[in-house]
């Protein structure tokens, strides 16, 4: 399974990202949790220090690896397209609760449609993930739409869209979802979080298609309250982790 965890900022890709790759690493499975975002937090959400966290250098930092890779030096322009990557996600990576972290990082000068060595590098390190037959790949994305544009996310199998009760993250989904007919990618699925009653429930039922909806999760202060200490939401929130193991149910049903 190869899925990419999208949505606005806030609305919580990270707990989800996070705790789907726990649980798939406590069936042991081999888990490979790309991050994404330029924050880069997903590390403390499984578990890491944020010492830790600190240490690490995204792989798109890594001027001399991606040089080193693609050719490209600030003398020569030109640079590989496919780059022999398929070494770093294990060399690269940390690993944490049987969870092989590879933080990615992102292009910093990209829009869309950028064509540079770093993105050409981000993209062929997510394809070569693609290949890894029996591995659970989950990606944590940053927030917005841009990584659709510039096509890092194209070799996913499935997004996931996190939304809130409300019509902004609606129409986030709406966009996403085209955006991603666009790149040839059909399975497109809901998470609606931060719920807080019934009333939430019945509004995002009426707004999303009963086959897109993979389930809802609460608004949980044992959630907020483990981002503000920095500790993984599987370890600290029980009623997260049921409630994303029903949600990883359906996911692993529609496979």
């Amino acid at each position: 399974m190869k899925v990419a965890v999208t949505g606005k900022g806030g609305v919580g890709k990270t707990t989800l990202s996070s705790t789907l790759a726990r649980l798939y690493a406590a069936e042991g499975r081999t888990v490979l949790a790309a991050d994404v975002d330029p924050d880069a937090n997903l590390g403390l959400a499984l578990g890491l220090s944020e010492e830790e966290v600190n240490s690490i250098i995204p792989i798109s930092r890594m001027r001399d690896l991606v040089e080193e890779r693609t050719g490209a030096t600030y003398a020569n322009k030109f640079f590989k397209l496919n780059p022999q990557v398929s070494d770093i996600p294990d060399k690269f990576s940390k690993e944490i609760n049987g969870v092989k972290l590879l933080v990615m990082g992102t292009v910093e000068t990209g829009g869309t449609g950028c064509v540079c060595p770093e993105h050409v590098m981000l993209k062929s390190i997510l394809s070569a993930m693609v290949f890894r037959k029996d591995d659970v790949v989950v990606m944590d994305m940053e927030a917005g739409l841009e990584h659709l544009g510039r096509g890092t996310a194209s070799c996913m199998d499935q997004f996931i869209v996190v939304i809130e009760p409300g019509a902004r993250s609606i129409q986030t989904y709406e966009k996403v979802k085209q955006l991603a007919k666009d790149l040839g990618i059909t399975k497109v699925s809901v998470v609606a979080n931060k719920v807080r009653d019934e009333s939430d429930r019945e509004f995002i039922r009426q707004r999303i298609p009963e086959e897109d909806l993979l389930g809802f999760l609460s608004y949980n202060p044992e959630v907020i309250d483990a981002d503000r200490r920095g500790l993984s939401p599987y370890d600290v929130s029980p009623t997260a982790v049921e409630e994303i193991r029903a949600i990883k149910a359906r996911i692993d049903q529609k496979q």
